[in-house]
This record gives structure tokens, C-alpha cells and sequence, in this order.
């Protein structure tokens, strides 16, 4: 086998299938992760140059089924010499127009993807990666900036960058370093709705490049943050916003 072993969750689509097409391009070898997108999935297997890639499934929510997951893609790919925390789960929920049980059913839903699912993913690829490797956490600018209507996916992405800087320190001493990407609004097909005028023309004015981000320009980052020469940006969250959010 030739490349690193990449496992990439929530690679099916948008920025994750980006990251997913980057690495393979280079070389790499993928293991492409969904939850219930199996159609978008094999479509892009089937698009990547190379080959030992292999399509992996979980449900990140599901410890038992994450960790299931990850052996079967170290299993696949030889071993795991990369892990990308990619996967997300944005829900609407103003505080102010839900019930308690609504508020509730939000907050754990998104953190046991966002957060608890990336933390647990981390756990089980670490166990493959006796000699070093790279963990690169996909955040948000909402980390910072906070988000309103969100407000579960900005805690939970501020708690990533935490869990990946608390990490960067516990995890030096292996060989493994680990940071983070933060991106502001990306063209995706998820976005697609949200970019339509005339809330589009607002969301592409926030940067003063006047668009968002393309998906490539994040794995972009994602790809340098995982390459031997950036060990020493071990703990970074990196800003990939067009400055439209600075800090």
C-alpha cells in the first residue's frame, strides 16, 4: 500500500468530500465515512484517483457503532495515520421558540455528534496510530462569534477546539499533533438554500471578498494541518474565513 491512511467522517458530502478528494489526490489512501448516505458515498469512491479506498459507515452518535467503524477502516487502510473530524450536525433551535423538551432533544443531538462523536472517533483512531500520526478537527467560525439560532453548534465547536488544543499537549509525546480548522460559510450543496437572494447577498457580503468559501479552500487547509511539515502547528485553530469573522 502506498500514502498515509485517511479516515475523513462525514465525507460523503460537501466539505468532508473535498477533504476526502484532496487527500487522495496526493496519494493517499481514504476511507470515506457516512451515517445514511450510501448513494453519495460510492459515488465518490468510485471518483477517487488510486486505489485501497474503501467506504466506511457509523452513526456518530453510537459509540459502540463508532468505534466499529474506525477498526473496520484501520482494518481497510493498514492502519491509521490520519483521523479528520469532519462530520456536523447544525440544528435550528432560537431558544426563545422552543419548548424545554425541543431545547433538550437540540443540545444532545448536536453534541453527541459534533463533540462527544469527534472525541470518541479520536479515542479509537489513536489505537492505530502506534507510530504518530495527525488528527485534524474540523470547527467554525461560530465558535467565536457565536450563533443565535444555533447556539448548541457553537458551544459544541468551541468545545472542539478545546478537546483538539487539550489533545495537541496530551498527544506530543506519541507523535501525534492535532488542530483545527475554522471556516465561515461554505458553498456546499447543504448551503445551497441559504445562499439564494436575498439572504445570500448578505451572508457573501460578510467577507470583503464578497463570496463564501469554496470546499477545496478548507481542505486546502485540512491538508496542510495534516502534513508531515506541520507539526509544529500542533494545537493551531486555524481562521479559513475570508476575514469575515476576525479575532
Amino acid at each position: 500500500m502506498s500514502g498515509r491512511g485517511v479516515l475523513v467522517t462525514g465525507a460523503s458530502r460537501g466539505i468532508g468530500r473535498a477533504i476526502a478528494a484532496a487527500f487522495a489526490a496526493q496519494g493517499d489512501r481514504v476511507a470515506i465515512h457516512h451515517r445514511d448516505s450510501a448513494k453519495e458515498a460510492q459515488s465518490l469512491l468510485g471518483e477517487l484517483p488510486g486505489q485501497d479506498h474503501v467506504v466506511v459507515q457509523a452513526d456518530l452518535a453510537d459509540p459502540d457503532g463508532v468505534r466499529r467503524m474506525v477498526d473496520e477502516a484501520a482494518r481497510a487502510l493498514g492502519g491509521i495515520d490520519v483521523l479528520v473530524n469532519n462530520a456536523g450536525l447544525f440544528l435550528h433551535h432560537p431558544i426563545a421558540e422552543m419548548t424545554y423538551e425541543q431545547w433538550q432533544d437540540a443540545w444532545r443531538r448536536t453534541l453527541d455528534v459534533n463533540l462527544t462523536g469527534a472525541a470518541n472517533a479520536t479515542w479509537c483512531a489513536i489505537q492505530h496510530m502506534p507510530a504518530g500520526g495527525r488528527i485534524v478537527n474540523v470547527s467554525s467560525r461560530g465558535a467565536f462569534r457565536g450563533e443565535p439560532d444555533s447556539p448548541a453548534y457553537g458551544a459544541s465547536k468551541a468545545g472542539l477546539n478545546a478537546f483538539g488544543q487539550s489533545l495537541a499537549i496530551a498527544l506530543a509525546p506519541r507523535g501525534i499533533a492535532v488542530a483545527s480548522v475554522a471556516p465561515g460559510f461554505v458553498e456546499t450543496d447543504m448551503t445551497n438554500e441559504h445562499l439564494k437572494a436575498p439572504r445570500g447577498d448578505a451572508i457573501r457580503s460578510q467577507s470583503p471578498f464578497g463570496r463564501v468559501a469554496r470546499p477545496e479552500e478548507i481542505a486546502g487547509a485540512v491538508l496542510y494541518l495534516a502534513s508531515p511539515s506541520a507539526e509544529w502547528a500542533s494545537g493551531t485553530v486555524l481562521d479559513v474565513n475570508g476575514a469575515s469573522y476576525l479575532r
